[in-house]
């Protein structure tokens, strides 16, 4: 153990780019080579090989350079915990195989929702927003079937809506094809020029669902959208469901941090009228994958999870006066890390406000940035952000306002992308909003400056013009080789 830290630190110390450069067919050949059925090797002999193997050629999200996915350097307390609870195994589905691992995670997800605005919340620690956002929508396929008896399952099934709009997080709907509702159940709300929700549009979508004989299952509100890292207006929202008795989730995962932020928590404005909230403290919480969680604003929503078994929590223990608190009764998962330790951890270490400092400074980053580009005659904005991404895409002086040079810079953007990341130099994301393809900057290191983004930048504008002299010169050599 102490050798692997030895070797992580002497790799964080000396990691220069954000990926190997390795090309894949190369990578996939080494990996091809290692015999996993031969005698074993030791102890030694197969860590360093999984050093060699796997950190030397691992993608690092600490670097300044990487800008690419919703991936978060790590609280070093967070780590250390990661080792103690892997090493001693904890499952915290049942009380008698944690003890007070069950009672830390609780302390923890009672400290979450009271944030949240929840008086009385209950939640449960996940994988991550996609379970805590598939979960959701189970309670909310459950509890709205319970509230209408009258239906046969498979006729309400066909009658359940979802209502979201297009810059959700794909695991909505996933979510629905798996909760097994009809391909039509996730109806689209239109967004605002900022791509927020319209409330107005909500409650008119729902009026209308209602006199065609369909049920609203739940409306699904972000906070912190994918590409344009924007919030949704939660109040307007909550007020349009509260009229409606409709059940309203707000996936956070992204924007969750904010609520301790003390420059921007004012943008989850009403949340807590919310029926259930994701919130993923591996983003904004700079925790280790996995660590999410799924907060309810009242226990009892819980119970259509709830499933006994007599060798793991009977029934009749517990509705007994000593019935131990089995939070397997509340999750989707059986066995479960007891994940929340290093959010524990960090907080005691580092404390809530220094964490919400730290949310702060990422999206202050990406202000500034935003800012910067706005200044560059090569690059094009997209919308602002609450949180902390950058839409931006490269679109030389001479290819502005000309329809074909538009198409060329549409070419670009996954071009520049992938030649950054095959070269270990940069990785930036990529995205189409409406048709249109853009580069994105996720910043979510606290540590990065400006300056190692405007060294990105660099990158990417002569990235850009690399390619376009590379097609110049194609286009212009003759036969014989000379241009």
């Amino acid at each position: 153990m102490h050798e692997v830290v030895d070797a992580l630190t002497e790799r964080f110390t000396r990691v220069d780019a954000p990926t190997s450069a390795n090309d894949r067919a190369s990578l996939e050949s080494e990996v091809a080579g290692f015999d996993l059925d031969c005698h074993g090797i030791g102890n030694v002999a197969a860590l360093r090989e999984a050093d060699d193997l796997y950190a030397r050629n691992a993608v690092w999200f600490h670097h300044p350079s990487y800008v690419a996915h919703l991936n978060c350097p790590v609280a070093v307390p967070a780590v250390a915990a990661e080792a103690m609870l892997a090493a001693i195994n904890t499952s915290v589905d049942t009380y008698d195989q944690s003890e007070v691992a069950t009672l830390m995670e609780r302390r923890l997800v009672h400290w979450a929702s009271r944030h949240v605005g929840f008086a009385v919340g209950d939640g449960i620690f996940t994988s991550g927003g996609t379970q805590s956002n598939l979960q959701a929508l189970f309670l909310a396929r459950e509890n709205v079937l319970r509230a209408h008896g009258d239906s046969t399952r498979r006729d309400f099934l066909s009658r359940l809506r979802v209502l979201t709009t297009d810059q959700t997080h794909f695991s909505v709907s996933r979510a629905a094809f798996i909760l097994g509702l009809d391909a039509e159940a996730v109806v689209t709300v239109d967004t605002d020029a900022t791509g927020r929700m319209d409330a107005e549009a909500l409650a008119e979508l729902l009026r209308d669902i209602d006199e065609t004989g369909g049920i609203v299952m739940a409306v699904v509100a972000t906070a912190g959208t994918t590409d344009l890292g924007v919030i949704d207006p939660l109040t307007s929202i909550a007020e349009v469901c509260e009229a409606s008795n409709v059940w309203m989730h707000v996936d956070a995962a992204y924007g969750g941090g904010l609520l301790w932020a003390p420059q921007r928590r004012h943008l989850l404005a009403g949340i807590g009228r919310a029926t259930s909230v994701t919130i993923d403290f591996h983003k904004t919480f700079f925790q280790p994958v996995s660590s999410s969680a799924l907060l309810v604003r009242d226990v009892a929503l819980f119970e259509p999870t709830i499933h006994h078994n007599d060798y793991l929590n009977p029934e009749a223990e517990a509705h007994s006066a000593e019935a131990e608190p089995n939070q397997v009764d509340k999750s989707l998962q059986t066995t479960r890390r007891f994940d929340a330790l290093k959010l524990w951890t960090t907080l005691r270490a580092r404390g809530a406000d220094e964490i919400g400092e730290m949310v702060d400074t990422v999206c202050d980053l990406a202000a500034e940035v935003r800012e910067l580009l706005e200044t560059q005659p090569d690059f094009e904005v997209l919308g602002a952000s609450d949180l902390s991404t950058v839409l931006f895409r490269f679109v030389p002086a001479t290819a502005r306002g000309r329809e074909t040079d538009s198409a060329t810079a549409d070419e670009l953007v996954p071009m520049i992308r992938r030649v950054l990341f095959r070269s270990g130099r940069a990785a930036v994301a990529r995205t189409t909003i409406d048709g249109t393809p853009w580069l994105k900057l996720t910043l979510l290191n606290p540590d990065t400056t400006v300056a190692d983004i405007t060294a990105v930048l660099d990158l990417v504008r002569a990235t850009g013009h690399g390619i376009l002299a590379g097609r110049y010169l194609e286009s212009t050599t003759t036969e014989g080789g000379a241009a």
